[in-house]
């Protein structure tokens, strides 16, 4: 049981809000530690691993990008553009997205998600529309939109990547479910995914509309 030392290392970690990245780097190494490797060995362990999944980190070079783009009016353009665009709504920018990001996973093209789409581009542009609809927004408001444009990508991106029959998800679900005896194939997982991606896709149309609503019934339509 010592051997999952690592674990607690890492509950404990979350539960007192210390850095991540420090208490998950404390708990490799005591787990290394107590499987009885030496210094050396864990190092050389976590620098192969941070080596092959370099590309994990590769967002961190967009952050100064999106801070360049957001100080130099990235949100002024985004409000100029959707107004040009006239009625679209907050909610409506965001259940198109959702469904951009549900065609794209049923066709296995990545969006790059949270760090280089919906924080750059699809929150500055349902803020924006809810701004030219309003032209006010209080700060509860734009949070409310942060969440739902960061839910819209969790939505299409989840029940929309296993559309695509060869993506990691479908195989994973193919190969499980073969060693257990039930001979499926990655296609008919695909198909039968249809039906949640559909139900996820009006859930998440409705939410939005229902914030629209909301967002009219707080400002009025100026």
């Amino acid at each position: 049981m010592i051997k999952l030392i690592g674990v607690l290392i890492v509950v404990i970690g979350f539960i007192f809000k210390i850095e991540t990245l420090f208490t998950v780097l404390v708990a490799g190494i005591a787990t290394g530690i107590v499987a009885g490797l030496d210094i050396n060995q864990i190092l050389t362990i976590l620098g192969e691993s941070f080596v092959a999944n370099r590309a994990v980190s590769l967002f961190i070079l967009t952050l100064p990008v999106i801070g360049i783009l957001e100080r130099y009016g990235l949100r002024q353009r985004a409000v100029y553009l959707i107004e040009k665009l006239g009625k679209l709504t907050a909610g409506g920018v965001l259940s198109i997205y959702m469904l951009a990001r549900q065609v794209a996973g049923a066709l296995s093209i990545r969006m790059s998600g949270h760090p280089q789409f919906v924080r750059p581009l699809v929150n500055p542009m349902s803020q924006a529309a809810a701004i030219s609809k309003h032209k006010e927004l209080e700060d509860d408001d734009e949070e409310a939109i942060k969440a739902l444009s960061a839910a819209s990508e969790n939505y299409g991106n989840f029940f929309g990547q296993n559309l695509f029959a060869g993506s990691s998800g479908v195989l994973l679900i193919a190969s499980t479910l073969s060693e257990q005896g039930f001979k499926v194939s990655e296609l008919e997982i695909a198909k039968a995914s249809i039906i949640m991606a559909v139900v996820a896709f009006l859930i998440s149309a409705l939410q939005n509309y229902l914030f629209d609503k909301k967002l009219n019934r707080k400002y009025g339509q100026k």
